[in-house]
């Protein structure tokens, strides 16, 4: 089982922690991840998009000159699709683009995700993370206390309204609770800032 450093909120070593081997320890599965994205990904995009058809656009209640005998081609509208200003032929309409892929790959994917921060030693485990009030100076130094000079994801137990106050505006610092752990979270952040407690909850669910 891999083993990390247990820090205080001071980045002083308090001791070590042992990481569950079949979420912590695994060989990550890259492709498994690279579907995991493009899900999560897919599932952000709003898909408002629209155009007007035919029967959407305004005027070409009549035809613009009769069948026969003009010389031209016939026509029945001046909003179809060929005319400037016609309506689009099979333009976007609102759709959701989300997806699921199936529980087990979803569970492999973020293990896979886990396990890379520890082999790339970018996971950071907290004895315990609290502040006594909303304060981003003192998250601030708690994060250059423990060297995190990059994008962090922190990773509470429960929501804990204080530190996520904190962290909110600071730059490339994402706040979620062990129950709200992703795949993209995890991978678009350089640094896993993880407590203790919310260690225990996520090999609680996964292991």
């Amino acid at each position: 089982m891999p083993k990390v450093a247990l820090y205080n909120q001071n980045g002083a070593t308090v001791g070590e922690i042992e990481l569950n081997d079949s979420v912590f320890g695994i060989e990550p599965n890259k492709h498994v991840l690279f579907e995991a994205v493009i899900m999560q990904r897919a599932s952000l995009r709003q898909g408002t998009h629209k155009t007007k058809n035919r029967a959407e656009v305004s005027g070409g209640g009549r035809k613009p000159w009769r069948q026969k005998g003009t010389g031209r081609a016939r026509q029945g509208s001046i909003r179809s699709p060929q005319w400037r200003g016609g309506g689009t032929v099979f333009g976007p309409v609102p759709r959701s683009y989300s997806y699921k892929l199936p529980k087990k790959v979803r569970r492999l994917a973020i293990k896979s995700a886990l396990s890379s921060k520890v082999l790339e030693n970018n996971i950071v485990v907290l004895d315990n993370l609290a502040l006594e009030a909303p304060k981003t100076k003192e998250m601030v130094k708690i994060l250059n206390n423990l060297s995190v000079d990059r994008k962090a994801l922190i990773v509470t137990a429960d929501l804990n309204e204080n530190i996520l106050l904190s962290a909110r505006n600071i730059p490339g610092v994402t706040v979620v609770t062990a129950n709200g752990i992703n795949v993209l979270d995890v991978l678009n952040h350089d640094k896993l800032v993880i407590t203790k407690a919310a260690v225990e909850k996520v090999e609680e669910v996964l292991a």
